[in-house]
């Protein structure tokens, strides 16, 4: 019986495509090291991409600095983003007048609805 049986492979142990024909693109290592802990970290980017010049260290979590043949490079305060708030990313699409319009249909609308829920006996009785 044992030689009727079906032989295959385990799912997931090996991969069934080749390296054949497969043209790797070119790379660079990049090492980041991290100030707090001192731990080196080394990351492979590809050899045209431009590698962060922050890292976040895989011991402590603080941020490791990129390093260039040896050197560690200080990351230039001019580069870092500045978060944008909501009110930064609504000017982008509307002007302040379209806003203030936009703000006066609103609550235009907001005290009608309030005003036809409210019982005009009700007033009376709050006033």
């Amino acid at each position: 019986m044992a030689d009727r049986s079906l032989r295959g492979i385990r799912l997931g142990a090996q991969s069934l495509q080749s390296e054949e024909g497969v043209v790797f693109m070119e790379r660079r290592e990049t090492t980041y090291k991290c100030e707090t802990c001192g731990n080196v970290t080394s990351l492979m980017f590809a050899a045209d991409a431009e590698p962060p010049q922050k890292w976040e260290c895989r011991t402590c979590g603080a941020e490791a600095v990129l390093r260039v043949d040896g050197e560690t490079i200080t990351p230039d305060p001019t580069d870092e983003k500045v978060a944008r708030t909501h009110w930064d990313m609504l000017l982008e699409r509307r002007t302040r007048a379209e806003l203030e319009e936009l703000l006066e249909d609103r609550l235009a609308f907001i005290r009608e609805r309030r005003g036809a829920a409210q019982d005009p006996n009700q007033a009376k009785i709050g006033a």
